[in-house]
């Protein structure tokens, strides 16, 4: 058990800030990797949150392996996001206040394997052809790269 869901036990869902990195990977189409959760149903970016005594670096290789398969050869922080914006309610009740290490990856291997916990399926898409339902907190993580793509 993680330890997001071990103080989960102690606090219940009121809003806590929850530090946790992305992985904006891309294929040699320049096409991104997005994930369907299964809580939402929405299109994201694969990730999670950091456990206690974990870089964040190795956050985002890890949550990128554990859901989609895939192994980060080479990770390029690309932003830190935080505020307002990245508020988000999950379907369950949990409330949180994401701080977000966001992370560029062209350079990986492994094979496509989504993790059938929390994602039910991976695909690949061009940066103008996303699909309508993209998960909330994901959305200016995405809008970022297109807006400052020219600096990769």
């Amino acid at each position: 058990m993680g330890y997001i869901m071990e103080l989960r036990k102690l606090i219940g869902s009121r809003p806590i800030i929850m530090t946790g990195a992305c992985v904006l990977l891309f294929d040699n189409k320049g096409e991104i990797l997005l994930q369907k959760r299964k809580d939402n149903g929405c299109w994201g970016l694969p990730g999670g949150a950091l456990e206690p005594g974990e870089q964040l670096e190795e956050a985002a290789a890890r949550e990128l392996l554990e859901e989609t398969g895939y192994i980060a050869r080479d990770l390029k922080i690309m932003h830190i996001f935080s505020g307002e914006e990245f508020y988000y309610k999950y379907p369950h009740g949990d409330e949180v206040y994401n701080v977000i290490a966001a992370y560029v990856c062209v350079k990986y291997g492994g094979l496509s394997h989504p993790d059938g916990i929390e994602v039910e399926e991976l695909s690949f898409f061009g940066l103008h052809e996303l699909p309508e339902n993209l998960n909330p907190p994901d959305v200016p993580v995405i809008e970022y790269f297109i807006e400052k793509k020219r600096q990769w």
